[in-house]
């Protein structure tokens, strides 16, 4: 009786335990279905991401619910998305490839739920005790960083709007505390555009040390790429004076009755915009600080508290309704504004929308070249145009009527392709002698030139008849505009112009100054709290350069001051230049220079490999000289295609005729459409049919290997008769000819140098692929022919 009893009792405790243990982990096991995002986009583990993004996209055309009516879509299509945002980045592939399944709040970048020992023999799961976990909510999701997005993105955009970065952990306790306050502070501070973060410092190691962050939960400002910590008890409106205290102290400058006058004519000093923004509070609102520190290169802010009796002139000066907040945008005209917006709730994306259409002047000075790149920028495409109208004048009295007949023609101007400014000539003597010395005229002068490189090539042309301001002068400028915009060719001279002077180079002390100051300011704040981990970086450097001044001082104070050292020979000879020929050996021990375009010699051990098996879309670029024109030749050629030796598509090779005088000929058999239509007339057809020999001396040839064709560079007429003979492919429509008659004469060393002026621009048309192609059956072999003697 007693052993089936015990029987009995063995078997209860045995159910009961059985009961426990599926009670226990039933839920878990239950929850964690079988998820392999592998198996759902049908890839391969070894998929590489061109691959799965190909796969992803084709899948979620399939099964969009908007398209796929069947029961089960929309779950299919969530398990798509969802293996496609853990597959397409790298960090969170790497996890699920090490850890496996991943829980939906880990947002597919966390380790497993339980924690496995060295050995398999041991697991334990954390359901078990049911340790209460922090599972990330949708707003710290959204703002997640990373170490490289933090570098390419968040670090460069905290130069125009403050970041507010929080640092937590899975396993921090205190952060649950301070989550319902952030939330709100996000909320409230996220739609003026501060910037949000959040960095888990359990799987971005990297990013908290690079950001002196070693606890949580901490909080951190990130401004112009400097970093400051939060170091006050966690509140909104803590949090709120945190991130008002990182922006600059005079951002925004609080304008009365007796200084509005004042700030609005300061205009022409700064050359900038003025902005008024009128509102009924004591302080500046944060909207207002965050929007001037935006665009402070740009702008400048003032601030009128409409509640002060010592505003109400200006108040009753613009008409500025009292019952909601007014900004008014001021440029070259103080009595009346440029633009104007009134709203009852201002709003992030009006500001900006507001400042960004009126950052720049009707006719801004250009003081450097910053701001000569964004008036005055590249043209990209041919639709994307951009004509600068650029006047040269001085600072005197004498050029006060002259300066304001430009403003009163430049306010009537509607195009957006047409961009005018002023320079000084004094301010910028380098551009102005550049752009000047073609025509030999001095200042006042309106130029028109186009930007086409971003090293500094410009085409330009100087308006005829100079510039005084009357009437004739506004309609003659109005023609030629005209002009330009239907024929681009109009501008006839190209230059390189010089990098523009920086007119506010002088600020920078002051700026420095205020640097430091904010630095020293930042220092004795990290004193007084003890914050010495968090210094160590910024003791290290300080003692650092101090250890460098002294031990230099040292060095210096007990070196040999008497002792002769050997004087630098300075050369005398302008450095080997990459157009010189292959063959020529360079006279200094120095290492070549790396800013030089390669021309090789196209001969018949190199013909192969530069022409016939050229890879598939490359170009080879070769220029056809004489032994006589070698020398000038390679050097203006070098020159003219140096703007596109960036291109990994491109080669340059030069062929000598003198000893292949056939290849030519036998190219232009090969393809009739390339010879030029013939405008000779009869004495000189005559003369031409009695001597069949052509004269190829700076031709230029854009060869395509693989496709086979070839597009033709004509050069320059170097005679008295250069109106008739000037031609290339990208005027072969006009049906001009090159003559011949001054080519047998014996060419000067300046006339061959102009051979190719023009060849820059057939490069960009060989580049925007508009050239006439002439194609070939085969190309004609080098190593048949035999060379001249």
């Amino acid at each position: 009786m007693y052993h089936k009893m015990g029987g009995w009792s063995v078997f209860v405790t045995c159910c009961v335990w059985a009961i426990l243990l599926v009670a226990l982990f039933g839920d878990s096991l239950a929850s964690a279905p079988e998820f392999d995002p592998y198996k759902v986009l049908g890839v391969s583990r070894h998929a590489s991401q061109a691959e799965i993004k190909k796969v992803y996209k084709r899948l979620a055309r399939e099964w969009h619910p908007d398209k796929n009516k069947s029961p089960g879509a929309e779950d299919m299509f969530i398990k798509i998305t969802k293996s496609y945002e853990i597959l397409s980045n790298e960090e969170r592939r790497a996890n699920y490839d090490r850890f496996g399944q991943m829980d939906e709040n880990q947002n597919f970048a966390r380790a497993p739920q339980g924690f496995r020992h060295y050995h398999d023999s041991f697991y334990f799961d954390e359901s078990f005790f049911h340790f209460p976990r922090t599972s990330r909510d949708f707003t710290d999701s959204k703002h997640l960083l990373h170490y490289n997005q933090y570098m390419n993105e968040v670090l460069p955009d905290s130069f125009k709007r403050p970041y507010l970065i929080k640092i937590t952990s899975e396993w921090c306790f205190t952060c649950i505390h301070i989550e319902p306050i952030w939330k709100d502070t996000v909320l409230e501070l996220e739609p003026l555009g501060i910037g949000i973060g959040v960095v888990d410092i359990g799987y971005e190691r990297q990013l908290a040390n690079h950001l002196g962050a070693h606890r949580t939960p901490s909080i951190l400002g990130l401004i112009n790429g400097k970093v400051t910590f939060f170091h006050y008890a966690v509140g909104r409106e803590h949090l709120r004076q945190f991130v008002e205290s990182l922006l600059p102290q005079k951002l925004v400058e609080k304008v009365t009755d007796s200084s509005y006058l004042e700030y609005l004519n300061s205009w022409h000093e700064e050359n900038t915009p003025r902005v008024l923004m009128f509102d009924v509070a004591s302080n500046i609102p944060l909207l207002y600080k965050l929007t001037a520190f935006a665009y402070k290169d740009y702008v400048r802010f003032g601030y009128v508290d409409m509640g002060l009796t010592e505003t109400s002139e200006v108040v009753q000066r613009f008409n500025i309704n009292t019952y909601a907040p007014t900004m008014l945008l001021f440029k070259e005209n103080t009595d009346k504004p440029a633009d104007v917006i009134q709203a009852r709730g201002m709003k992030k994306q009006i500001l900006d929308e507001f400042v960004s259409n009126n950052r720049f002047l009707l006719v801004p000075r250009l003081v450097n070249q910053k701001l000569f790149d964004e008036l005055c920028p590249v043209k990209q495409f041919h639709r994307r145009r951009k004509y600068c109208v650029l006047l040269v004048t001085g600072e005197g009295e004498q050029f006060v009527s002259v300066n304001e007949a430009f403003f009163d023609f430049a306010s009537s101007n509607t195009k957006e392709v047409l961009r005018f400014a002023y320079v000084y000539q004094r301010q910028q003597q380098p551009l102005c002698d550049t752009l000047l010395k073609k025509d030999d005229t001095t200042p006042p002068q309106v130029i028109l030139l186009e930007r086409r490189s971003a090293t500094g090539r410009v085409l330009y042309r100087t308006v005829t008849g100079g510039w005084n301001g009357s009437d004739d002068d506004k309609h003659r400028l109005h023609e030629q505009l005209e002009i330009l915009q239907r024929d681009p060719s109009y501008l006839t001279h190209d230059a390189m112009l010089p990098e523009l002077n920086n007119e506010f180079a002088s600020m920078f002390l002051i700026q420095w100054m205020n640097t430091a100051y904010d630095y020293l300011a930042q220092f004795y704040f990290d004193l007084l709290y003890s914050n010495w981990r968090e210094m160590m970086p910024v003791l290290s450097l300080i003692f650092s350069a101090l250890f460098i001044l002294f031990g230099t001082v040292i060095i210096q104070a007990f070196s040999d001051a008497g002792e002769d050292k050997p004087a630098k020979q300075k050369a005398t000879d302008s450095p080997k230049t990459a157009e010189s020929s292959p063959g020529q050996e360079s006279t200094s021990s120095r290492p070549p220079k790396k800013n030089f375009v390669e021309v090789t010699e196209l001969t018949d051990i190199t013909y192969m490999s530069n022409l016939v098996r050229l890879k598939p879309g490359h170009i080879n670029v070769v220029l056809i000289l004489t032994d006589a024109s070698k020398q000038v030749l390679l050097r203006k050629f070098a020159k003219e295609v140096y703007s596109f030796s960036g291109s990994q598509t491109l080669h340059y090779s030069f062929l000598n005729v003198d000893k292949h005088s056939q290849w030519m000929d036998s190219l232009m058999e090969a393809a009739p459409d390339a010879r030029p239509s013939d405008c000779l007339d009869e004495e000189e057809e005559e003369e031409e049919s009695t001597s069949n020999k052509s004269d190829y001396t700076g031709h230029v040839l854009a060869l395509n290997g693989h496709k086979k064709y070839f597009c033709i560079f004509r050069p320059v007429f170097t005679g008295e008769e250069a109106e008739c003979s000037r031609w290339s492919d990208e005027d072969a429509a006009s049906k001009a000819s090159r003559s011949r008659s001054s080519s047998r004469q014996k060419a000067t060393t300046l006339e061959i140098h102009h051979k190719l002026d023009r060849l820059g621009l057939w490069m960009e048309r060989l580049m925007e692929g508009t050239l006439p192609r002439h194609y070939v059956s085969s190309w004609p072999g080098l190593d048949t022919i035999t060379p001249q003697k």
